[in-house]
């Protein structure tokens, strides 16, 4: 094999593959990437079997071939080169020499023949949107799935389409996230559980442009994301995700509007009097138009006040302000509207049309 292309478009393939390689394996092909060179294209590849990236990238193909070489040091090397062609070159014994400029490397690494390639996705079942709506949906909603590997299904997010919409959800049993997006068309209805690994690096490869499409396939134990000249395979969560329609109540006893940029900024500041680990709650109480946060710990205490417009009860009740944060955080609104029951009931913050719901559970204002 013989290629040359960019560093930069060398560097740019390899960032894209590398969230497909496995860094816990004992097995050699699985912390490698896959460099292929047809006639026509440069492709780079890796998989860690649950989860695969291709991308193709520009460059020149003097000799076609292949080589499969250890990721994190082609990383390091390309990563160090001087802005400048780069030139790969292997030869029988899958030596693969590494040039750039002045600069030349020689690594050892094997023939690729027994790589594990993606595998083949049939095609009926789909949606079409923008990488930038993906981005979004995944940002606004990944902050509360779980790490907890005894509740996999927690671990990931609920894609549910009906019609021209997509429902994103995810929970961790303290908070739900409830995303909707309108599509363009209307499609099949389909459910499916994605990694939540899946879409922390899927949105962290996409460019994110408005007019740029994304295609999403969905079989029934895989689904893959198809854009530009990439696609990334991923392994679904086998299960029944939880029945949430009956936890999203529309009942409440009181409402109110809130300057959400006011409202965070003083969580925010709440926060600075809990240490790494701490449960302190902030205490919120909500009388006529004002609502009243107080934080207290052993490195101080913190009382404030917001203007609010209220319908219904006074309420005294607290919450982790982190789980807060992290709703007001992707939330666009100036004003919000926050709904709530007792002080033993989960809080919603809810747009009037719903194509956003947070639901967070209180906490003892004793902790």
């Amino acid at each position: 094999m013989k290629i040359s292309c960019s560093k930069t478009a060398l560097m740019n393939g390899i960032n894209i593959v590398s969230k497909a390689v496995s860094t816990k394996s004992t097995m050699p092909n699985l912390q490698c990437i896959l460099i292929e060179a047809s006639p026509s294209e440069i492709r780079l590849i890796a998989n860690d079997i649950e989860l695969g990236i291709e991308t193709v990238i520009e460059g020149t193909v003097t000799e076609a071939g292949k080589i499969a070489l250890d990721a994190k040091l082609l990383s390091d090397i390309v990563r160090k080169l001087p802005d400048s062609e780069v030139l790969i070159e292997t030869n029988a014994n899958y030596q693969a020499n590494i040039r750039c400029e002045r600069s030349k490397f020689n690594i050892p690494g094997t023939s690729g023949e027994d790589f594990n390639y993606l595998p083949e996705i049939e095609k009926n079942r789909y949606i079409s949107l923008s990488q930038f709506t993906l981005k979004e949906v995944i940002r606004q909603t990944i902050f509360s799935i779980s790490d907890q590997e005894n509740t996999k299904i927690m671990t990931g997010e609920l894609f549910e389409v009906t019609g021209n919409t997509l429902k994103v959800v995810s929970l961790d049993g303290h908070r739900i996230s409830v995303r909707k997006v309108e599509l363009k068309e209307s499609y099949e209805d389909m459910k499916v559980i994605v990694p939540g690994k899946t879409l922390n690096d899927i949105s962290k490869i996409l460019t994110g442009g408005i007019e740029d499409e994304i295609l999403i396939y969905v079989t029934d134990k895989h689904i893959l994301f198809e854009y530009e000249n990439t696609k990334v395979v991923s392994r679904l969560l086998d299960g029944e995700f939880y029945k949430i329609d009956h936890m999203l109540s529309n009942d409440y006893e009181t409402k109110f509007t809130i300057n959400k940029k006011e409202f965070l900024d003083c969580i925010d500041r709440a926060s600075l009097f809990i240490k790494e680990n701490d449960k302190k709650p902030i205490v919120m109480n909500i009388e006529n138009s004002n609502i009243y946060l107080r934080i207290d710990s052993s490195l101080g205490s913190m009382n404030e006040e917001i203007e609010i417009k209220k319908e219904g009860q006074d309420l005294k009740i607290g919450f982790n302000p982190k789980f807060l944060m992290d709703a007001l955080r992707v939330i666009d609104d100036d004003e919000i509207d926050i709904y709530m029951i007792n002080a033993k009931s989960p809080c919603f913050i809810r747009n009037a049309d719903d194509t956003y719901v947070y639901l967070i559970l209180p906490v003892n204002m004793a902790a």
